[in-house]
């Protein structure tokens, strides 16, 4: 069993779990639950800001523990004032040590797109990404059938939420676009291996339609990789590990995006 196929099995025991404590009713009730969502592809795209999609992340099963310390409120502040588009937060537990109020506290104190980083398999989750605050959720077509991750996106675009779609391989990508998808980012890493490689990213970028934002997920590291990006045709950048591995992870990204920037004028 690889660790995808582990993850996805812990899911549906939370997600049963979870629904008998806190029905969607109770989830409904949450002050976030009404709230307008904040747009994570036109914030990606707007040319203000670097494209980059911050992520606050403790700990990944290929990793072990990155930063255990890192406190969300300090991080994700950073991360905005650092110049980044949006914040990308895990919540997934058991195999990433997040949490809904990892989340929630990131909503709390930043006004920009906030995407829910977990392994959605059923509608209720969905439905308590809404009340913890995000306005967009990822969809992994590596854990889903394409009828599937077409119902759950739907689903999504019915509470307002906008849907990233993550592929691996042409194959996923071919199998599974589908007309409620707002971003496709392509992960660089390989679920077997766990190796990263960009070119993963540069093979499949021409074959991603051009209504959709364009992103870039994994084994990003160095500003000339984000340079080399978007010279291909990315428009957004996912970065975790880069700036989680620093003991203040807001620090690295100042740096990093300054650096892209720098380059960027400097051609």
């Amino acid at each position: 069993m690889d660790i995808l196929q582990k993850i996805i099995a812990q899911k549906e025991k939370e997600v049963a779990d979870k629904q008998s404590l806190y029905p969607e009713k109770l989830l409904e009730k949450s002050t976030y639950f009404e709230g307008r969502t904040i747009s994570l592809k036109r914030y990606i795209t707007r040319e203000d800001k670097s494209g980059i999609i911050a992520e606050f992340k403790r700990q990944s099963p290929s990793k072990g523990v990155i930063n255990a310390h890192a406190k969300v409120e300090r991080t994700t502040i950073g991360y905005m004032q650092a110049g980044a588009s949006a914040l990308s937060v895990l919540t997934d537990k058991e195999f990433f040590g997040g949490s809904n109020e990892d989340l929630s506290t990131a909503r709390k104190f930043n006004f920009c797109p906030v995407l829910r980083k977990d392994f959605i398999i059923d509608e209720y989750q969905i439905v308590e990404a809404k009340s913890i605050g995000a306005d967009a959720i990822l969809l992994i077509a590596a854990a889903l059938e394409p009828k599937r991750l077409k119902e759950l996106a739907a689903f999504a675009k019915s509470f307002g939420l906008e849907v990233l779609m993550e592929v691996h391989n042409e194959a996923e990508l071919e199998n599974n676009l589908n007309e409620h998808l707002d971003v496709v980012g392509v992960n660089n890493r390989n679920l077997k291996t766990f190796e990263t490689t960009i070119e993963t990213s540069k093979a499949l970028v021409d074959k991603i339609p051009n209504e959709f934002v364009k992103i870039s997920e994994s084994g990003i590291s160095d500003p000339e990789t984000i340079i080399d990006l978007k010279a291909c045709g990315f428009q957004g950048f996912l970065i975790g590990e880069t700036f989680m591995k620093s003991s203040r992870p807001e620090r690295a990204a100042a740096e990093f995006i300054e650096s892209v920037n720098r380059k960027l004028v400097n051609g």
